[in-house]
């Protein structure tokens, strides 16, 4: 029986320290039904409880059939099924009704409670080797777009060099297992850096404080100063998500400064990233946009790498996610600019996580067809972020891409 089931998974957060954390001060009652019967999580003032053969109103409901809960109750869920934005977004077997307000204030605690319903399975990958201490932090000015910034740089290794680009609302952390690889810092000089207000390279000094926003004018121009002024040389551009949709302007844009593009989670189109309340004068940004893009991960990701990767959302300008939005959601369009790219000049590959469901491997593989002599690599057990949710399992489909690029020897076949 499903119902029981739910249940007994419902009332382990009663327990459970990161729900009990991300309920604090929240009151709210959400109904889970299936074929006619009901059990409700209910959190007054942060104090939550389970209740069975409730009838009365919630102010969440949530409902789907015995097979959909089977499927999100299960170790290995299926995209769709594996997270409550997933429910929200991506799953038309699951109905999700309730005040989109109070969805979203409940957001961070709904997302973890999906997590606490199944058994954890974590994705074995080989392990690596990491030091920290060969990553070097600086600053180095820079101008682009008509405005003068002081970018943040980190930066690892010698040889072929390869700059990484941030996704939306984040900052170069995201990269930090990168960086820290001893291998691959003996073969490439892994450089990232933080675009303007994001991370630690501050806001121009003559921004009026207004709303932040994001277009592709202004985010090319800066990767081009990166790629100047930090890099020098020509080098493989890696990026994620908008990092990978600007990735591919660069590529049709400026291909004299490029020896590749690996593009990462790259959208064909995603319109829906954007709602209301990722930043919102009711709802807390920080808590509410980790548990956003926490819902975009795999399940099958250490826990404390996906902890890891969503704190970094945490962390984030007010209204700055939503403005890179603008440009990542309303702006790119791959059927544009795919066909502007010879990958004759500069190489691409494409790079997708299974669970993705904001830039799907179909989207993935439609893009990748637009691009003529373009390589489409699917990543089974891997999300949105699959740089930061699990470093170990994303090496092992990375590495054979930055080498053939790079021109290592026994490593230009096609898999």
């Amino acid at each position: 029986m499903i119902l029981p089931r739910l249940a007994g998974r419902l009332r382990l957060a009663l327990a459970d320290p990161e729900f009990l954390a991300s309920a604090r001060g929240l009151s709210v009652r959400v109904a889970f039904s299936v074929e006619g019967a009901r059990v409700d999580l209910s959190v007054a003032d942060g104090a939550p409880s389970v209740e069975s053969g409730e009838t009365g109103r919630a102010d969440i409901a949530v409902t789907a059939t015995a097979a959909a809960w089977e499927e999100i109750l299960s170790a290995r869920p299926p995209r769709g099924a594996s997270s409550f934005t997933a429910w929200q977004l991506a799953n038309p077997a699951v109905s999700l009704e309730g005040d989109p307000l109070r969805i979203a204030q409940a957001r961070p605690a709904l997302e973890r409670l999906v997590e606490i319903l199944r058994t954890p399975e974590a994705l074995a990958a080989p392990p690596v080797r990491r030091d920290v201490r060969q990553i070097r932090g600086r600053y180095v000015p820079a101008s682009a777009a008509g405005a003068d910034a002081d970018l943040y740089v980190e930066e690892a290794g010698s040889g072929t060099p390869v700059l990484c680009l941030h996704t939306a609302g984040a900052d170069s952390r995201q990269y930090g297992a990168l960086l820290a690889d001893t291998d691959l810092a003996a073969r490439f000089r892994l450089v990232a850096f933080d675009l303007p207000f994001h991370g630690r390279t501050m806001p121009p000094p003559d921004w009026d404080g207004g709303a932040y926003r994001l277009d592709a004018a202004t985010y090319l121009a800066w990767v081009v100063a990166a790629l100047e002024r930090v890099v020098g040389e020509p080098a493989i551009l890696v990026g994620c998500s908008m990092g990978a949709a600007i990735a591919l302007v660069a590529a049709a844009e400026r291909p004299d400064l490029l020896r590749g593009v690996l593009a990462l989670e790259p959208p064909l189109r995603s319109p829906g990233r954007r709602n209301p309340y990722l930043a919102h004068a009711a709802v807390s940004g920080g808590a509410h946009n980790a548990a956003y893009v926490r819902g975009l991960m795999s399940p099958l990701g250490p826990v404390g790498h996906r902890r890891r990767a969503a704190w970094i959302y945490a962390q984030g300008g007010p209204g700055v996610y939503t403005g890179d939005l603008a440009f990542y959601s309303e702006e790119f369009d791959g059927h544009v600019t795919g066909p502007r790219i010879d990958t004759g000049r500069v190489p691409v590959t494409l790079m997708t996580g299974e669970y993705d469901y904001s830039a799907t491997v179909a989207d993935g593989e439609a893009l990748a067809a637009l691009i003529p002599g373009s390589r489409f690599v699917p990543m089974p057990g891997l999300g949105h972020f699959p740089m930061s949710e699990h470093p170990d399992l994303f090496r092992t489909h990375v590495v054979p891409e930055l080498d053939r690029m790079a021109g290592e020897p026994g490593d230009q076949s096609p898999r």
